[in-house]
């Protein structure tokens, strides 16, 4: 029988999660004891177990409470067994373009071999980049608003492949009413101001790589000549943040087993000035500083230090957004969203330098999920059917998780990479997003009723 609470105890605070409904619930100690045995239609049991502990009357009125939850839908609600549906010909939201299979940092847990993506190192041409901005908009159906990131590698050192597509989509905005949200994500070396500017005045969001503090980004993120690049990318950062008053970026880091104790890192890159922050966890396999099952605790520990100390600061008036502690506790994803997640293989694509088309730019360079081209479209149309039905309901180990609406079942490319299958997660991945998520909804909880 599936699960339909979730309750937990987070940095003092008790809480009740009504998994289908969403509903997040803060109570007392004694509903916390209560829901070891409540089951909606057991009052009397629920009073026999707890009489000794707390008065009766007190035991009846929460009883009460609760059975109010559940005629308003908010606990026990009922379980959510219809797949989400899709258009059968699929509808391409977004598309991720690696305009650079090449960097000019060598990052030693880059999933992408610093840029080569397990093949060789090149750059995207003019041509492919307008192929794939045709193919949104071909595929793209009615939808009027679509996204296009710019990845790599370095994106920035196609510089003049970038400033074509942008005013390339510029144009076929107008000329065929859709309207885009640019996206680029940086190491920060080649911001200059030429690239800052035009990067601004065509409204193209950043996403900066950092990794905290100097020792711990020196060490991950050396340049080709194995010096470090924190100083550099600060200075850079700083300057770019600052030509676009702290607005429109977000910057992000990963920690890996050497730097466990990440709430340094968060807190160094709020200090250095910079306010909208990640931090993801490595996901390497059979390498020194990955994350395996024995660092979970430390890992558990840590966040709970975080969650601490940003909501402290958030009360001194030095707060920070922090991106996984941001959640809508009242109006959250629609329930395909909530099923079926990021939409790669069916609604999002990643376009190689070469113009292949694969799930996401994470599985660039995994030959057995090429999809086709940009030019001849996609070629393998059941992998975008099994992409499509891969979600929640069609995953044994996620339907049953209480994190399974939050996490949509996570990340496809990480559970191919540790299991060769979509279809089964990535284990020590899912224990760290369980976490993360009782945080954030504590963080969120705490905040509401202050």
């Amino acid at each position: 029988m599936k699960e339909k609470i979730h309750k937990f105890q987070q940095n003092g605070m008790y809480i009740l999660l009504d998994i289908n409904s969403g509903a997040v619930h803060v109570i007392d100690k004694m509903i916390y004891d209560i829901m070891d045995t409540f089951d909606g239609n057991n009052d009397a049991a629920v009073v026999s177990r707890l009489q000794d502990v707390y008065p009766a009357a007190d035991i009846r009125e929460s009883l009460d409470e609760l059975h109010a939850l559940i005629a308003a839908k908010e606990l026990f609600a009922p379980d959510i067994d219809v797949p989400p549906t899709f258009a059968e010909e699929g509808i391409v939201k977004s598309m991720c373009l690696m305009v650079a299979h090449d960097c000019n940092l060598r990052c030693k847990y880059c999933f992408g071999d610093t840029g080569e993506y397990g093949g060789d190192r090149e750059l995207m041409s003019k041509e492919v980049g307008e192929a794939a901005i045709e193919y949104i908009i071909e595929h793209s159906g009615p939808r009027k608003h679509c996204e296009v990131d710019f990845f790599g590698g370095e994106p920035l050192v196609n510089m003049p492949v970038v400033k074509h597509v942008t005013a390339y989509v510029r144009r076929r905005e107008q000329e065929t009413g859709k309207e885009f949200k640019l996206t680029l994500t940086t190491n920060g070396m080649l911001l200059n101001d030429e690239n800052i500017k035009f990067l601004n005045d065509n409204n193209v969001s950043l996403v900066l790589s950092m990794d905290g503090r100097k020792e711990v980004h020196d060490r991950m993120r050396p340049d080709a000549g194995g010096n470090g690049t924190y100083d550099r990318c600060v200075a850079n950062f700083r300057k770019f943040v600052a030509s676009r008053n702290d607005q429109n970026y977000y910057m992000r880091g990963t920690y890996t087993k050497y730097n466990l104790d990440f709430t340094d890192d968060v807190l160094s890159m709020a200090d250095a000035g910079f306010d909208i922050l990640s931090v993801e966890p490595v996901v390497a396999k059979d390498a020194p500083y990955g994350i395996t099952e024995a660092e979970l605790p430390r890992i558990f520990a840590e966040y709970d230090r975080l969650t601490a100390v940003y909501l402290e600061r958030h009360r001194e008036g030095r707060g920070f957004f922090f991106f996984h502690f941001n959640m809508d506790l009242s109006n959250g994803p629609c329930v395909a969203k909530r099923l079926a997640g990021c939409g790669a293989g069916h609604e999002y694509y990643a376009v190689a330098a070469n113009g292949d088309l694969y799930p996401c730019h994470q599985f660039v360079g995994r030959k057995k999920y090429r999809l086709g081209t940009v030019f001849t479209g996609v070629e393998d149309h059941e992998l975008p059917r099994y992409f499509r039905e891969s979600h929640v309901l069609n995953k044994p180990k996620c339907r049953d998780c209480w994190a399974r609406f939050f996490c949509s079942g996570g990340c496809h490319a990480n559970a191919d990479l540790f299991h060769g299958n979509i279809r089964e997660p990535y284990e020590v991945g899912c224990e760290i997003q369980k976490k993360r998520l009782e945080c954030a909804i504590m963080v969120q909880a705490s905040l509401a009723l202050e």
